[in-house]
């Protein structure tokens, strides 16, 4: 076990995560603003981006490059300065760090050294969403972006299709037709969806509707700018149906037949529900 207390005094440094805005600057908070101006470095997923957030606040305290292609040589590094009592705030180009962007193994790193990592509160794009969906906001779940390969979207989708939070995810407006028709496939036509876009921007927008209405929508329709997708959950009879599948079709029939249902009706409902004959259901449930 590991204790940390963010506040008392103490000699080595601090690990700040600070999040920057979505889009809209004035989302900047007065103490991410002071925390970028004490820190004595600045790690930035990149340094030309964040200029240009600096110096909108007026914020002079030196960058360092800090990204999927050389935190494993950065990481030694600011666990150095770390230990050495200096303040690193890191940053992403936008909302959270680790969300989606770059941070978590060096919150690993310090929390292994004990080093105090430092979280403040912020935007972050999923949650912003999220509450103005009108989906149901609790419970969520939040996964990001999915694979890019269709196969391995596909396997993602039908582990996620029965589960009952409502579902969080990232995409690139290049690529939010096809998924959306991915999910259509997978979840069903009928599921409730949202596509939010260019939030806290001037042309932030809201899609609301089936995943079939949204998918003819995208057939014609291009979208710009960085998009959320968020889907409604699966009701609890889909979700135990769905899981009910996962049994052998013995099991299957058991089940039914223990809620009230004779022997023929759950032979019917299972080859109903997996697509078989009734015959062949029958045999399955009476061999020895």
């Amino acid at each position: 076990m590991q204790k940390q207390k963010s506040f008392d005094s103490s000699s080595i440094g601090q690990l700040y995560l600070v999040p920057t805005p979505i889009g809209n600057l004035e989302d900047m908070s007065f103490r991410c603003i002071n925390i970028l101006k004490e820190a004595t470095i600045i790690a930035s997923e990149d340094t030309r981006n964040t200029q240009k957030l600096l110096n909108h606040f007026e914020i002079s305290t030196p960058q360092i490059s800090f990204h999927e292609h050389n935190y494993k040589e950065r990481i030694p590094q600011f666990i150095e300065r770390l230990e050495a009592g200096e303040m690193i705030a890191q940053v992403s180009d936008a909302g959270m760090p680790s969300i989606s962007d770059p941070g978590h193994e060096l919150v690993e790193a310090c929390i292994e050294a004990g080093i105090k990592v430092i979280a403040l509160p912020g935007p972050t794009a999923g949650i912003t969403a999220l509450i103005a969906s009108g989906l149901s906001p609790q419970p969520f779940t939040f996964y990001g972006f999915l694979p890019r390969k269709k196969k391995e979207q596909i396997e993602v989708l039908d582990k996620l299709k029965t589960a009952v939070p409502t579902q969080i995810f990232y995409e690139s407006p290049h690529r939010i037709a096809t998924t959306i028709k991915h999910f259509s496939e997978v979840f069903g036509e009928e599921r409730k969806a949202v596509i939010c876009r260019e939030l806290t921007k001037l042309h932030e927008e809201y899609l609301r509707g089936t995943l079939a209405e949204l998918r003819d929508y995208l057939a014609e329709h291009t979208l710009k700018g960085e998009c959320c997708i968020l889907i409604e959950g699966a009701d609890g009879a889909e979700s135990a149906e769905n899981a009910d599948l996962e049994l052998s079709i013995k099991e299957h029939i058991e089940v039914l037949m223990n809620t009230g249902s004779s022997s023929k009706e759950a032979i019917k409902e299972v080859a109903k529900l997996r697509g078989l004959k009734k015959q062949d259901v029958y045999k399955e449930f009476h061999v020895d």
